[in-house]
C-alpha cells in the first residue's frame, strides 16, 4: 500500500532572486519576508511550529504542494540552517521522530555526530598544563570539539524512509531564503554580539556574521549566498557531496588546522578528523523507547540520546503517584516532578552513553518495577539530599529491597542552545526532530567559503577521562545527548508531539511540559509558557525566575532551594524554547509555539480554523 503522501510530482519553489556575493546586510526591501510570529495556530491539513517564522513557512510551502510530514520537517530544517545559524545547520547532528500512519509504529534515526577515528582519551587536556583545556572559550572553540556531521545524512535517510520527495525538491524554500535573505531580529543580533570575540577569532567567520566588523542591524537583511551554494550542491550531488570529495576535504582540513585570525589569543586546538571519518559516517535507524502513563503511550529517542530513558523513567516514577491538577496540589505535584526527575538523572549518569560502546541497560531504566523501585526513594513530603545515588538495574523488584549503588562522577557540559521543530500532516504523519551545533554558535569555525558553522558536540563527552563513564571518550562514539523529540499516542494515534532545546534541561522542559498537559490538566499553549525548574540532581534546582516567584515559597517546606536559571534578560534565564503540536477530538491540530522565549516562536497550520 502507497505511503500515506506518497507522490511522484515534485515539489516547485521559485528563487526570489540570484545569489548576490558575500553574507550581505541590507534594509528590508519589498520581497515578502516571514517575520510575523504566533504561538498558536488551530486548523487541518497540516501543522508546524518551529522558533523561526521562515522556517514554519518552508515547512507549510511544502505541505501545500502535497509534500507529507518529513519532507517538511526537511525542508524547515534547512531553513534553520539559514534563519539560525548558530543554533543548528549542516554541521551538526540531531534525532529524527516519525510516526507513520499507515502503519501506526514510530520509528527514528539517530543523526548524533561521532568521535573521529583518530581521538585520543587526552583530547581534552592542555599539554601545556598537563590538565584540562578551559572549557569555554577554550576547548568549545577548537577543532578538537568538532564532531562529525550527521544532519545531512539524517536528510537524507528520513526522505528514503518516510518521504515523497528528492532531497533537492525539500532544499528549495531553504535556498530561496539564504537567497533573498532574511529578516535580522533581536536574538540574532544578541547571538551575533555574545559570539563576537569567537567569531572574530576566525577570518571567514567574520565576514559571513560580521562583515566589515560590524554586528548585524536588527530590520537589516541578512543573506547567506556560500550556504545557499552549499544546498545546491546537495541538491545536485546528494549527501555524498558532503561526506566525499572536495567538501568533506575542506571540513577535514578546517578541523585539523583551523583557519583562525593571526591576532587572536585563543589557543583553538586542532582537531584529528579525517576525509575517512566523514566517508564513514551513518545515520542509524532505531527503535523509539515507549512507556505507558495514564492511559498514554510515550514514544521517545533511544540511546545515544538520554532523552527517551530519562523522560521515561520518571514518568515510570510518578505513575504511582496521585498528581492532582487543584491549584491547592501544585506544589506537591512540582515537588514530585523535581525529585522524579532527580532519581532519573541520577540513572542516566551511572548508566547512559553510546550503546555501539558501552552496555546501555535501556530495558531496565524503561521497565515499570525498575521505575516503582526508584519511586520508594521520592519522600512526597521531603526533598531528598542531592545529590541522590543510581539504582540497581541488576536487581530490582518494586518492592523498596534493593540498595542504590555508589553515586556516579557526572559533570553536565552540555550547552543550552539547539532547536526543535514539529511537522504534521493531512494524512496524519507526525514528526519531531531535534537539531543543534551545540553551543551557540557552535565551535565559531565557518568551513571557508561554505557558510555553515561546525558544531562542538564533542564537548558533550565528559571532559575528564574515566574508564567506568559510560560517556567517556573513545573512537568512533556518539556523545550522550539530553535531546527528547517526543511523540505521544493515545490508543494507537497521535495525541501529542513535543520537544525542546536547551541543553540536558531539554529533558526537564518536555517532563514538565507533558505534567503541565496531562497531570495538571493545563491547555497545550498553558502548558509551554509556564514558568519552569529544572531539577538535575543537584542540590540546588535551576529555575526560570518566574517560577521562583510564582512556586518557591509553595515548595519552601519540602526543602528545595533554587537559583536562577540565568542574569534577568539573558537568553540564559530562559529554559527551553518548546515546540508542538497537539491532535485535536474534532480531528484538526493546535500548533504552539513558545510566546516569549527566544522572542516567541512561530505556529502555522496549511487551513487555519474559522
Amino acid at each position: 500500500m502507497p505511503h500515506p503522501g506518497r507522490r511522484a510530482a515534485a515539489i516547485t519553489a521559485v528563487l526570489a532572486m540570484s545569489v548576490t556575493t558575500g553574507a550581505i546586510m541590507t534594509p528590508a526591501a519589498a520581497d515578502p519576508r516571514q517575520t510575523d510570529r504566533s504561538a498558536t495556530a488551530t486548523g487541518s491539513g497540516g501543522a508546524v511550529s518551529t522558533v523561526d517564522p521562515e522556517a514554519s513557512a518552508a515547512a507549510i510551502e511544502v505541505l501545500r504542494k502535497g509534500g507529507n510530514a518529513a519532507d517538511a520537517a526537511v525542508a524547515a530544517a534547512a531553513t534553520l540552517g539559514v534563519t539560525e545559524p548558530y543554533s543548528a545547520g549542516v554541521g551538526g547532528g540531531g534525532y529524527f521522530v516519525f510516526y507513520d500512519a499507515a502503519t501506526g509504529k514510530v520509528g527514528t534515526i539517530d543523526g548524533r555526530e561521532t568521535a573521529p577515528a583518530g581521538i585520543r582519551s587526552d583530547a581534552f587536556i592542555n599539554p601545556a598544563t598537563g590538565g584540562p583545556y578551559t572549557f569555554s572559550p577554550d576547548l568549545v572553540t577548537s577543532g578538537v570539539s568538532v564532531g562529525v556531521p550527521g544532519t545531512p545524512a539524517t536528510w537524507e535517510r528520513a526522505l528514503e524512509r518516510w518521504g515523497t520527495v528528492s532531497l533537492a525538491e525539500a532544499l528549495k524554500p531553504a535556498i530561496k531564503v539564504a537567497t533573498r535573505g532574511f529578516v535580522v531580529d533581536g536574538t540574532f543580533r544578541k547571538q551575533t554580539e555574545d559570539n563576537q570575540a569567537r567569531f572574530e577569532a576566525f577570518p571567514a567567520t567574520a565576514e559571513l556574521f560580521l562583515p566589515g566588523g560590524q554586528l548585524p542591524v536588527v530590520g537589516s537583511v541578512f543573506r547567506n549566498k556560500d550556504l545557499a551554494e552549499t544546498y545546491r550542491l546537495l541538491s545536485r550531488q546528494g549527501t555524498g557531496a558532503f561526506y566525499t570529495g572536495p567538501l568533506a576535504g575542506e571540513i577535514a582540513a578546517t578541523v585539523q588546522a583551523p583557519p583562525k585570525a593571526a591576532d587572536t589569543e585563543l589557543p583553538v586546538p586542532p582537531g584529528s578528523m579525517t576525509v575517512a571519518d566523514l566517508a564513514n559516517y551513518r545515520a542509524i535507524d532505531q527503535a523509539a523507547t515507549k512507556v505507558s502513563y495514564r492511559g498514554y503511550d510515550v514514544h521517545g529517542m533511544a540511546p545515544s540520546s538520554s532523552g527517551g530513558t530519562t523522560v521515561g523513567e520518571a514518568l515510570n516514577i510518578l505513575s504511582g503517584f496521585d498528581l492532582p491538577a487543584t491549584a491547592q496540589a501544585r506544589p506537591s505535584v512540582l515537588h514530585h516532578y523535581l525529585e522524579a526527575s532527580a532519581l532519573a538523572f541520577a540513572d542516566r549518569a551511572e548508566y547512559v552513553g553510546d550503546p555501539a560502546f558501552v552496555p546501555v541497560p535501556t530495558a531496565a531504566l524503561l521497565n515499570p518495577v525498575f521505575g516503582k523501585e526508584r519511586a520508594c526513594q521520592l519522600n512526597p513530603l521531603q526533598a531528598a539530599v542531592k545529590p541522590v545515588q543510581p539504582g540497581n538495574v541488576l536487581s530490582y523488584d518494586g518492592a523498596c529491597t534493593t540498595p542504590p549503588v555508589p553515586l556516579a562522577n557526572d559533570t553536565d557540559t552540555e550547552n543550552i542552545s539547539t532547536t526543535n521543530l514539529t511537522v504534521s500532516d493531512k494524512w496524519g504523519n507526525v514528526v519531531e526532530y531535534t537539531l543543534t551545533i551545540e553551543q551557540t554558535g557552535g565551535s565559531g569555525i565557518v568551513v571557508p567559503g561554505r557558510g555553515f558553522l561546525l558544531n562542538n558536540e564533542l564537548t558533550d563527552f565528559s571532559t575528564v577521562f574515566d574508564e567506568d563513564d559510560p560517556n567517556r571518550i573513545q573512537p568512533g562514539k556518539r556523545p550522550r545527548s539530553s535531546m527528547s523529540p517526543t511523540i505521544v499516542l493515545r490508543d494507537g494515534k497521535p495525541f501529542l508531539a513535543l520537544g525542546s532545546p536547551g541543553g540536558s534541561t531539554i529533558i526537564t522542559t518536555v517532563l514538565q511540559t507533558l505534567i503541565n498537559r496531562i497531570d495538571l490538566k493545563m491547555g497545550l499553549l498553558d502548558a509551554v509558557a509556564a514558568p519552569r525548574a529544572a531539577q538535575r540532581n543537584t542540590a540546588s534546582v535551576s529555575a526560570e525566575q518566574g517560577f521562583i516567584d510564582r512556586y518557591g515559597p509553595g515548595l519552601a517546606p519540602f526543602g528545595h532551594k533554587f537559583t536562577a536559571a540565568g542574569p534577568p534578560g539573558s537568553s540564559a534565564a530562559e529554559i527551553g524554547a518548546a515546540t508542538a503540536i497537539e491532535f485535536l477530538p474534532s480531528g484538526g491540530v493546535l500548533a504552539v509555539a513558545e510566546p516569549a522565549r527566544r522572542g516567541g516562536g512561530s505556529a502555522m497550520v496549511v487551513k487555519p480554523a474559522k
